[in-house]
């Protein structure tokens, strides 16, 4: 597969890193080469010998796009910007790949399919959803809607084992159900949708295994590192109790990846993925 007519939007993020070290041959820009909120700046870029653009560019600040000024950040970036992605797709039949959130439901069903009606809680959630919609008028698109991003940069593992070398014993949500998803993985799943052809359309991206609360990933985290330190569970509702600005989260995260499995693509397991991250952070 010819990557060199590969282009990386967000090349900076945790998961545009990864795409970078897979595709070292593609275009890669972020916002400072390419502004895909501006119309203009989308429309006029060289789309000459661009034959798939990989958007990993997202606003991910779910709490601050309750306010007023991320409300309008989050809109730009994870609407506006994706339709103007989608404009530029369309117009020089460039495929578009499309990273997406389990933020666009509420987390109500126990399995979510990706045919399953968008119920975004916040405001966050209601922009990536509008990008969805432009992303899907594209011809020749996939809309990965993936979960509990882990890479390179901060996250939630990283904040966990720096809690642990610290001696710092938490208090974690068990009542967010989930799967955690690796750059590495998500690389891994768009590479195989592209190299092997698959019908074009919205995948479940994440990790396979057994889903986990965050509590439940923390004592994965602590015993991995090998911190003898115990996790206290507690609600969503009581976690953020008292604290303004703090968005709603869907509580049951849970990604059916029948579709995707059905196009020969086995996902690995996030247990053993977070074994082979820790022990990359401890070397």
């Amino acid at each position: 597969m010819d990557t060199s007519g590969f282009l990386i939007i967000g090349a900076n993020g945790q998961l545009g890193t990864a795409l970078r070290a897979q595709y070292p041959n593609a275009r890669a820009v972020d916002s400072n080469e390419l502004d895909i909120t501006s119309a203009e700046a989308v429309a006029t870029y060289d789309w000459s010998g661009i034959t798939t653009i990989l958007n990993a560019a997202a606003y991910t600040n779910v709490d601050g796009a309750e306010s007023a000024e991320g409300r309008v950040a989050a809109w730009k970036v994870n609407a506006t910007g994706v339709r103007n992605l989608a404009e530029a797709a369309l117009e020089h039949d460039i495929a578009l790949v499309h990273v997406s959130t389990d933020y666009v439901f509420d987390g109500t069903n126990t399995n979510h399919p990706e045919d399953e009606p968008f119920t975004p809680l916040s405001v966050y959630g209601q922009s990536k959803a509008a990008g969805d919609v432009a992303a899907s008028l594209v011809r020749k698109h996939y809309v990965l809607r993936t979960t509990w991003v882990i890479g390179e940069g901060k996250n939630f593992v990283r904040t966990m084992l720096s809690l642990g070398e610290r001696g710092i014993a938490p208090t974690v949500v068990a009542d967010q159900i989930g799967r955690l998803s690796f750059t590495d993985e998500l690389v891994r799943i768009i590479d195989h949708l592209l190299v092997t052809g698959a019908p074009y359309g919205t995948y479940n991206a994440t990790n396979g295994g057994e889903p986990a609360s965050w509590a439940d990933i923390t004592r994965e985290i602590f015993t991995l590192a090998g911190h003898n330190l115990e996790v206290t569970d507690t609600t969503t509702a009581e976690y953020f109790a008292g604290k303004e600005g703090i968005a709603p989260r869907p509580l049951n995260s849970v990604m059916d990846l029948q579709k995707l499995t059905d196009t020969g693509f086995t996902p690995s397991d996030w247990r053993q993925a977070l074994a082979d991250y820790i022990n990359k952070e401890q070397q």
